[in-house]
């Protein structure tokens, strides 16, 4: 099936090619999945960014060596979430992006980072690693 016929391996192929972009530096192509008054939410920070020229503009700003991988991205509909490691200066940071869609652009972004942390030795005989996912 083409993604022509099916919505949701379009909006999937379109969210992958967003954090594609991200990882090559591509400014453009990263944010070309954004309405022009997109929201961006860092819950963390207390901070919003509107319109897609500011979220450019205050990523295009970061002084840090980024990489990002996908964990995995799923969603339906107008609701989609990436979950992601965010390196910068090759410190991993654990992200989620909840992107809300309409008419196939995201109006609303909201993001939420999560430093790794050492496991407890207490739930060592409790626990296994978790798989590394192939894309």
């Amino acid at each position: 099936m083409n993604s022509a016929s099916d919505p949701e391996a379009d909006t999937r192929a379109r969210l992958q090619r967003h954090w594609e972009a991200s990882e090559r530096g591509d400014v453009d192509a990263e944010h070309a999945i954004y309405a022009a008054h997109a929201i961006l939410d860092y819950p963390q920070s207390g901070e919003r960014f509107k319109g897609r020229s500011r979220i450019q503009a205050q990523r295009g700003g970061h002084p840090a060596e980024r990489h990002f991988t996908i964990r995995r991205i799923l969603g339906g509909g107008d609701l989609w979430v990436s979950e992601c490691v965010m390196t910068y200066d090759g410190v991993p940071t654990y992200s989620l992006s909840v992107m809300e869609f309409t008419d196939g652009l995201v109006t609303h972004e909201t993001q939420y980072f999560a430093d790794p942390f050492p496991a407890p030795p207490g739930r060592a005989a409790l626990a296994e690693p978790i798989p590394v996912r192939d894309q």
